[in-house]
């Protein structure tokens, strides 16, 4: 399997952007830089069209510049060490990899090994569904982390005390990651699984239901996702830009749901929903 490899240089402020334009056209692997961006996209997923367009539309505003070349294999783990920081989120949550000290005074020590894997915690929606689970009783429920990249959602959810979990994701990287992260972090009895939600089916019903994916995917599925749903369970939501709160939150609220709690960083948000 070859990778494309494209070093983006770019006004800061685009970075989460662009790496978010890029994921909707199939781009699977992102390493941050002091310039801007490192992303990664198999050979024979590569869409020149959609790429070309993304990049024309933040070109003048972001000041892009472009080196393209093919990815030689590597050991990814290596190339993270050298770009990867642990991250907290207040005093309660330490994401870290295995190569980073743990620290002694968090309530939740979280490690992720992210290899090419998405949701690591320093993108901001990670960040945002990670504080809004410091919020909500996880202590005997079940939960369900739809696209579950790295599986960071599930975890957390492992360490506030759910006891029954699943996860699944679209891309074969992140279900093999996951699995990783998942052991990683003693939940031996967790496996992701692989595909879409209607091709994995699972069946519910859940306490709390999770999707970071992208708005549009997020109103397609929406009703099945409330189909999951235990009453009284909570529906959190991310990966979307702060302004498509209220698309996101009218086609929630048709389905019965109401709006429990918001949070917002760097122009990015998440949600959460109550069912009634």
């Amino acid at each position: 399997m070859e990778y494309l490899e494209f070093k983006i240089t770019c006004n800061q402020d685009f970075t989460e952007i662009l790496i978010a334009e890029l994921a909707e056209v199939g781009f699977d692997s992102f390493l941050e830089t002091d310039d801007g961006v490192e992303a990664y996209i198999q050979e024979d997923l590569f869409d020149r069209e959609a790429y070309d367009q993304v990049i024309q539309q933040y070109h003048e505003a972001a000041e892009i510049s472009v080196v393209e070349g093919k990815m030689p294999k590597v050991n990814w783990n290596e190339e993270w060490e050298k770009h990867y920081d642990p991250i907290s989120i207040g005093k309660e949550v330490y994401v870290r990899a295995s190569f980073h000290a743990p620290k002694e005074d968090v309530k939740y020590d979280i490690l992720i090994n992210p290899k090419m894997s998405f949701g690591t915690g320093h993108h901001a929606t990670t960040y945002l569904m990670l504080s809004h689970q410091l919020e909500v009783s996880h202590e005997g429920k079940s939960m369900i982390d739809i696209g579950s990249g790295t599986g960071i959602l599930a975890i957390m959810a492992h360490k506030l005390g759910a006891n029954h979990i699943e996860a699944f994701d679209i891309d074969n990287w992140c279900v093999e990651n996951g699995n990783e992260n998942f052991e990683l972090n003693g939940m031996n009895k967790v496996k992701m699984g692989h595909g879409t939600i209607r091709e994995v089916n699972p069946k519910g019903p859940f306490d709390i239901v999770m999707a970071n994916i992208n708005k549009n995917v997020l109103l397609d599925e929406m009703e099945i996702y409330v189909s999951l749903m235990k009453p009284d369970a909570n529906l959190f939501l991310s990966g979307f830009y702060e302004h498509d709160i209220p698309d996101l939150q009218y086609r929630a609220e048709s389905l019965g749901l109401r709006l429990k709690g918001q949070k917002v960083k760097d122009n990015w948000a998440a949600i959460v929903f109550e069912r009634g």
